[in-house]
């Protein structure tokens, strides 16, 4: 009787569970669909804010009602410029107006978006922009408006780019945790806050490299959209000369200084609105509006494979690449006879090399059946740039953070800590090496020099990938290598890359070697619906242990903490960027 009556509470209890689910979907359908009509009126601003973070694009169906339980919000680059373009011929819309500071994207997502406003502007629509106050890279996108206006009260940041990298040997010391270190490459230096207390002269001198190259092209994009020599803008960043509204107005950084309600009656104005304020519809909902209004149109299709996040081994994630949804989503594309070509779109600081090495296969098998162009976004270093030399050609904005080929491996050792807290590890094994390495004892040099093997050979493979898909000699690949990073400017004149462009570039190269024209996208991978994800896992919309840090402590010591974290979960010999690289 007990065994029935407890079939029978579990059998009612499945069925609560899923008329509740049924009851859920039913009400967050209907306010889903109540959303579906965007409505555009004549003589519409488009309104240009950036609430969220910029991905690459966007994982989370905006049809689907469980989408805000298990994704993050976010905005994807591919449908922000998609709105652009789509407005770029949409009669009722008459300009676009940039409000939007703390833009929290890349700088080479931040010039696609440039890019995309730049060819707005081509029709004769007018781009404005307004600040109460402009962050650097706030003002870098805003600086491709027609006019650029200022609250009265504001200031704009505008002082050159600084990078800040922290060390943490003497902290070791101090609470007796190690990091353990084999690398390989002089420039690989993302163990070095692990081994010293101070920046290397090698270090010092890629990061001074790299930094002032991203700014030549930050501030020759401003120059050139504000008529201003490189030279006036070196010396207003030196002596921030820009600071106030009234000096940033002197050289021509800014237009105009006026409050919020004097730029709307300006829009008001340019829009030919008949209203008191302007007709603005914002950049979410028509996002919404031209998600189905793609300006590829096509029988035939090129697949566009988005790599993002870091590199670890498994399926994957939106914001982790793993060989399982890569080797799906490429055999997908070469397989399909639909597809004629393939763009992979990598932004990602790399990670395991085992992983890059699995994804470089598949992209070699592909690009044995078609096409294969490499559009490297962001940062596209180490296990990033191994993963595109698979390819048949390679694309990066001036802007991409790039190359670092080199490889390194961090065990954590706990010998200190249990040192001073009185705790005492005893091994007993079969054979040497059975016990190969302890958490709690200093490292074997034999192990050390087993792991050095593993490190140098991985390195080497790293090197003939490079020379093979670069067409260069093992030599001119090491010299190039060693960990160092490089923009994509030096890229392309060091030959790591053959060309500079964004998605547009790349998706136009693609259609010309598979010799098409008309072409529509594909976009892949796919990932679980919230739906599907939430059939899967109840407890999926809970808040992550990085989410409740970051929560807690605020963003600096999140990010800190959450960093330190990511290199003790490392398994495996790492090929990604040498440092976690803040610029600012």
């Amino acid at each position: 009787m007990a065994f029935l009556r407890n079939l029978l509470a579990s059998v009612l209890g499945t069925l609560v569970a899923l008329g509740i689910l049924f009851f859920m979907f039913l009400i967050f359908a209907a306010l889903a669909s109540s959303g579906d009509e965007v409505r555009v009126k004549n003589n519409s601003v488009l309104k240009l804010e950036f609430p969220f973070p910029v991905s690459e694009y966007s994982a989370a169906d905006p049809d689907d009602p469980f989408t805000a339980l298990f994704f993050e919000p976010k905005m994807g680059l591919d449908q922000i410029v998609q709105a652009i373009e789509v407005a770029k011929k949409d009669d009722r819309i008459k300009g676009i107006s940039i409000s939007s500071p703390f833009i929290m994207a890349g700088m080479a997502q931040t010039k696609a978006i440039r890019d995309a406003l730049e060819d707005f502007s081509t029709t004769g629509k007018f781009v404005y922009a307004y600040g109460d106050f402009y962050l650097q890279k706030d003002y870098y996108l805003s600086s491709i408006a027609d006019s650029v206006f200022i609250n009265p009260t504001g200031n704009l940041d505008f002082k050159g780019l600084a990078a800040e990298v922290l060390y943490f040997k003497d902290f070791q010391e101090k609470s007796g945790l190690k990091m353990e270190v084999v690398r390989h490459g002089k420039y690989k230096s993302a163990v070095e806050p692990f081994l010293s207390d101070t920046m290397s002269p090698e270090n010092r001198e890629q990061l001074s490299s790299l930094i002032l190259s991203l700014w030549e092209s930050m501030r020759d994009g401003i120059g050139e959209s504000r008529d201003i020599p490189a030279q006036t803008l070196d010396r207003i960043a030196d002596s921030l000369e820009a600071r106030t509204p009234e000096k940033a107005l002197a050289p021509g950084l800014v237009d105009g200084i006026v409050y919020a309600d004097q730029y709307e009656d300006k829009l008001l104005r340019e829009s030919g609105g008949s209203g008191k304020h302007p007709e603005f519809i914002n950049l979410q909902g028509y996002m919404r509006y031209s998600r189905n209004k793609s300006v590829y149109k096509g029988n035939d299709e090129i697949a566009v494979v988005y790599a993002q996040g870091e590199i670890g081994y498994g399926e994957g994630s939106p914001d982790v690449i793993g060989q399982g949804k890569m080797t799906k989503a490429l055999r997908t594309a070469r397989e399909d006879k639909d597809v004629k070509a393939v763009v992979v779109r990598i932004n990602s600081p790399g990670g395991s090399a085992l992983t890059s090495e699995i994804i470089w296969r598949e992209l070699q098998l592909t690009r044995e059946e078609k096409p294969v162009v490499i559009s490297l976004s962001d940062v596209a270093a180490s296990g990033g740039y191994y993963m595109a030399v698979g390819g048949d050609k390679i694309l990066a904005e001036p802007n991409t953070i790039t190359g670092s080929i080199g490889v390194f491996a961090t065990v954590p050792n706990l010998n200190g800590i249990a040192q001073k807290v009185g705790i005492n590890a005893e091994q007993v094994g079969t054979h040497h090496f059975s016990m190969d390495y302890s958490f709690f004892e200093p490292m074997r040099d034999d192990f050390r020099e087993v792991l050095r093997e593993g490190i140098d050979q991985s390195y080497q493979t790293f090197l003939e990938r490079v020379a093979a898909g670069r067409k260069i000699s093992m030599a001119q690949a090491d010299s190039l290598a060693q960990g160092r990073v490089w923009s994509g400017q030096q890229a392309l004149e060091n030959g790591l890359i053959d060309g500079l462009g964004g998605m547009p570039e790349a998706l136009e190269m693609a259609a010309e070697m598979a010799e098409i024209t008309n072409f529509k996208l594909k976009i892949l991978p796919r990932f679980k619906t919230g739906i599907e994800r939430l059939m899967e896992d109840l407890g999926g919309g809970q808040m992550s242990a990085e989410e409740w840090i970051a929560a807690e402590l605020g963003p600096e010591w999140g990010e800190t903490l959450i960093g330190l974290k990511q290199i003790l979960e490392q398994e495996g010999i790492q090929a990604r960027l040498p440092f976690t690289l803040k610029i600012q």
